[in-house]
């Protein structure tokens, strides 16, 4: 009797902590941020809460879209205009990289990755390397503007670069991350689509208008433009209003994972290994690229420029080398964490699949724009 009370208590804490073995990211942010603490002791200041209060108007605005069948709408709208898949895959991963620029790599992905989840229901196509593809295309294209990522943001005002230096610079880069990404596009599925899908009706056009104005006010304050807490308190007063059940859906493991990632990454960039290799390293421009470069890939590309930018007066090879950084490991943008949790919530048992594919997809194109990159600066004597 006790050893079938026993068996029955062990099998109940493994169901509790399933979710750690199904969510890999989750389970590494956890393991980094305990571990880091043990190194360095955490402070509530590394927690970014515009980040966090941001990410979560975000997804209960798109999780209403969701409900009130905006996002079938808008899958529904790019099926019936398109013959084949690839087509399909083109315009969605070109819908990120355009839209990042102007609104943010984790908002295009936010956006975007749940119409490609539902038009992949639809279809009953695979499209885990669209998705993939669309996380590369919003971390290049994001990079074109200043605001278009936080690090460009970051290393624009902290440096005072004026708005011509600034997209000169980055040209380069956006024009070979987007050659790039045709190239491989051109590697995608072609499957003809024959079908013709009944035009999807919005549930509530009322609630859906409201919605979208509060989107409007959502993305005016990743802009500065309003405070984030009144967007927080604006978007909470009109889900308990029009649907609280939306409060219940959030993927709220995905603002645990970004907890876990801000600690991490604020108890190692504060470390005096961290600072005595800053000191080390950065030693003229082929440096500080390779270096922001390699950083992001450990600390993300964010956290990187701060650091970085403490110990050189040289941004363009940091600007370019925090951007390129991006890509690589699913922790150096960490948009990209946004469009794993959307995919894995769809798509579980693909989980360790999604991330091989990543790994595979983002080295390459790191090492293509890195390699590419440094070549036509050293050539042109910049570095």
């Amino acid at each position: 009797m006790k050893e079938l009370i026993f068996v029955q208590n062990k099998k109940r804490i493994l169901m509790k902590f399933e979710f750690l073995k199904k969510d890999i990211v989750l389970t590494i942010s956890l393991i980094l941020a305990a571990v880091s603490c043990l190194i360095y002791p955490p402070r509530l200041e590394y927690i970014d809460f515009k980040v966090l209060v941001s990410l979560f108007n975000l997804m209960v605005a798109i999780k209403a879209f969701e409900e009130l069948k905006l996002l079938d709408k808008f899958a529904v709208a790019i099926l019936n205009k398109c013959n084949n898949s690839r087509t399909i895959s083109v315009i969605l991963i070109l819908l990120c990289f355009i839209c990042s620029m102007f609104v943010t790599n984790d908002v295009a992905l936010l956006t975007f990755v749940p119409i490609t989840l539902v038009i992949s229901k639809k279809t009953q196509m695979n499209m885990m390397d669209t998705i993939i593809l669309q996380t590369i295309a919003a971390n290049i294209g994001s990079s074109l503007t200043p605001m278009g990522n936080p690090q460009n943001l970051y290393i624009y005002s902290y440096y005072g670069i004026k708005p011509i230096p600034f997209f000169s610079s980055v040209l380069l880069l956006a024009v070979l991350g987007i050659s790039s990404l045709f190239i491989f596009t051109q590697k995608l599925r072609k499957t003809e689509l024959k079908i013709e899908l009944p035009v999807t009706a919005i549930r509530d056009r009322k609630k859906a208008v409201v919605w979208s104005l509060i989107l409007v006010i959502i993305i005016a304050s990743i802009f500065g433009v309003i405070n984030y807490y009144i967007a927080l308190v604006i978007t909470l007063m009109t889900a308990f209003i029009l649907n609280r059940k939306l409060l219940f859906k959030i993927d709220y493991l995905l603002l645990i994972t970004f907890v876990c990632f801000f600690i991490f990454i604020g108890n190692i960039s504060h470390s005096n290994a961290m600072n005595t290799f800053a000191r080390a390293n950065l030693r003229g421009g082929t440096s500080v690229f390779f270096s922001s470069i390699v950083l992001s890939q450990l600390i993300s590309n964010v956290p990187a420029s701060i650091l970085l930018s403490n110990f050189t007066s040289d941004w363009k090879p940091l600007l370019l080398g925090v951007n390129i950084g991006g890509l690589g490991t699913i922790i150096a943008s960490l948009a990209s964490v946004i469009s794993y949790k959307l995919f894995i919530q769809a798509n579980r048992k693909e989980s360790k699949k999604f991330l091989i594919k990543f790994s595979v997809y983002n080295f390459s194109f790191l090492v293509i724009l890195a390699c590419i990159q440094y070549f036509i600066f050293k050539f042109l004597r910049i570095f």
